[in-house]
């Protein structure tokens, strides 16, 4: 076992992880090729046959397959990039949803403003706690969700549980664009309730398809991964430039918001068609050739390439892959992933609080002026599209930077030294406050450099991290360790989330 596991670098493994945070540089991270790495037995054997001696890391599939059906044809283009592209577009569709419920901060204000009574007070808490209503409705379920994916993974083909989810994210956000042009002002809390139930069945709907899909890719050669986290990279930036432009281009709130949600619904759309392309495609197919044997993607075949690199006389191996369509082992995973699971739940359990609780909450010291910078496109370009245009570059950066390693002391220091990030935001001018007065960063120029440092440590850490958790287990649990990886992400959004009502509270 130990001749498997990642000495500083590790060969490519057969399984990966299955979240949307996920990263994979061109090379591995201790920089090591896989040319000076020994050959194993597969290597070995299949050195004789017809692969191309000058094929890159980057065309190499994440998951083996058995040597007869891998060598017995020969391997097919990419013709016009079309797989690269279509992973692009369904990793941009799997946080879109998330990114257009978040980022269309004026519409939900509008639509849960103060009305006359006693229930004023009521709607206008919904208003102060809206951003942190979201997102513990997203996050929680969302945890529900991972657990049930963990024990179905093996169980359910992924087609069925990437298209039912494409198709109920499909459903509910028709239903928020009809609701878009009706008059809610005399059930405000009842549409509060409704908008919440949406939030957490689209967000459980996302995450089941954004780990299906990560598990598909892995199908593939590396670039098609990193084609799927630069798109879900892209979909916050995306949501964020669609959200300025409808309200530029609407005099109306409800005409901004009916434009900008239609287009969440074209783009959905616009998922389950390349989807269903995907197949169809000749540079697909020879990839997917293995999804007609079984659903489960890890399944065991005789002299399949997974039995191959199996380790001489590795009883816990075989005994592991013979059972493949079983819940893999979680204690080894926990002991190994345990510092690296604190790393990436302390992570996004700062982010959740800050972004975009508090953030899409400080308004420019000059809103009184009326200016259209400070009134209008303040919030969503300092907040929304500055974060999410930061976490992308944060990501792209681990490509060709890779520091810490994982296990270095300064990985968990850095990670620590991101909670400087609350105290900053808490005393710049957010709006209102009742109970902190004292605002000590009282320029508009102090919350862009902070949203920018947040967003590109999230994206950088984040990717750091849960790059290296699948990669320092043994490579039959890989999958499984992606899986668990994702686990503390939604545990430290949905922690988060329940803590940003409190730090909203004492402001």
């Amino acid at each position: 076992m130990d001749g498997e596991r990642l000495q500083g670098g590790m060969r490519r493994f057969p399984l990966f992880t299955l979240y949307d945070w996920v990263f994979l540089a061109k090379s591995p991270i201790s920089g090591i090729s896989r040319s000076a790495l020994p050959p194993g037995p597969l290597e070995q054997r299949a050195g004789a046959m017809h692969r191309p001696a000058s094929s890159s890391p980057d065309e190499e599939p994440l998951i083996t397959e058995a040597l007869g059906s891998r060598y017995s044809h020969p391997k097919p283009n990419d013709h016009l990039h079309g797989a690269y592209l279509i992973f692009f577009l369904l990793g941009i569709g799997s946080l879109l949803p998330w990114n257009f419920f978040i980022t269309a901060k004026h519409y939900w204000m509008y639509k849960l403003q103060n009305c006359s009574g006693p229930a004023g007070q009521g709607v206008s808490d919904l208003q102060d706690f809206f951003e942190s209503y979201v997102s513990i409705a997203s996050t929680v379920p969302s945890l529900l969700c991972l657990v049930g994916n963990f024990l179905l993974v093996n169980r359910v083909p992924a087609s069925v549980r990437i298209l039912s989810s494409l198709f109920v994210m499909l459903a509910v956000f028709l239903v928020i664009t009809v609701l878009v042009k009706v008059d809610t002002s005399a059930w405000t809390t009842a549409f509060f309730a409704l908008t919440m139930a949406c939030v957490a069945v689209v967000s459980s709907s996302s995450t089941v398809f954004t780990s299906s899909i990560f598990g598909l890719s892995s199908l593939f050669p590396m670039k098609n991964l990193q084609a799927l986290n630069s798109g879900q990279a892209m979909g916050g930036t995306i949501s964020a430039i669609a959200s300025m432009i409808d309200l530029a281009a609407a005099a109306d709130v409800t005409d901004s918001a009916l434009a900008y949600f239609l287009t969440a619904d074209i783009f959905i759309v616009i998922c389950i068609m390349v989807y269903l392309l995907l197949p169809r495609l000749e540079y697909s197919r020879y990839y997917m050739s293995s999804l007609k044997e079984s659903p489960a993607q890890t399944t065991l075949q005789p002299g399949s390439s997974t039995a191959d690199e199996a380790e001489p006389g590795g009883t816990t191996n075989t005994s592991f892959l013979a059972k493949s369509t079983r819940i893999p082992p979680l204690r080894p995973i926990l002991q190994k992933t345990a510092l690296l699971g604190f790393c990436l739940f302390y992570i996004f359990f700062i982010s959740i609080i800050v972004f975009p609780s508090l953030s899409s909450n400080i308004e420019s010291v000059s809103k009184s002026s009326g200016s259209p910078w400070s009134t209008k496109y303040f919030v969503p370009l300092t907040s929304f599209l500055l974060y999410n245009f930061a976490d992308w570059c944060g990501r792209q950066i681990t490509a060709w930077i890779q520091v810490p390693g994982p296990r270095s002391k300064l990985l968990p220091v850095l990670v620590l030294l991101r909670t400087i990030f609350l105290p900053l935001f808490i005393l710049s001018n957010y709006q209102p406050r009742a109970h902190i007065q004292m605002v000590v960063f009282n320029r508009d120029v102090y919350p862009v450099v902070f949203t920018a440092l947040l967003g590109l440590s999230n994206g950088y850490l984040g990717t750091l991290v849960i790059i290296y958790g699948p990669k320092i287990v043994p490579k039959e649990l890989a999958e499984a360790a992606g899986v668990v990886m994702t686990f503390y992400v939604v545990l430290g959004l949905a922690v988060g989330s329940a803590c940003s009502v409190l730090v909203v509270h004492l402001m």
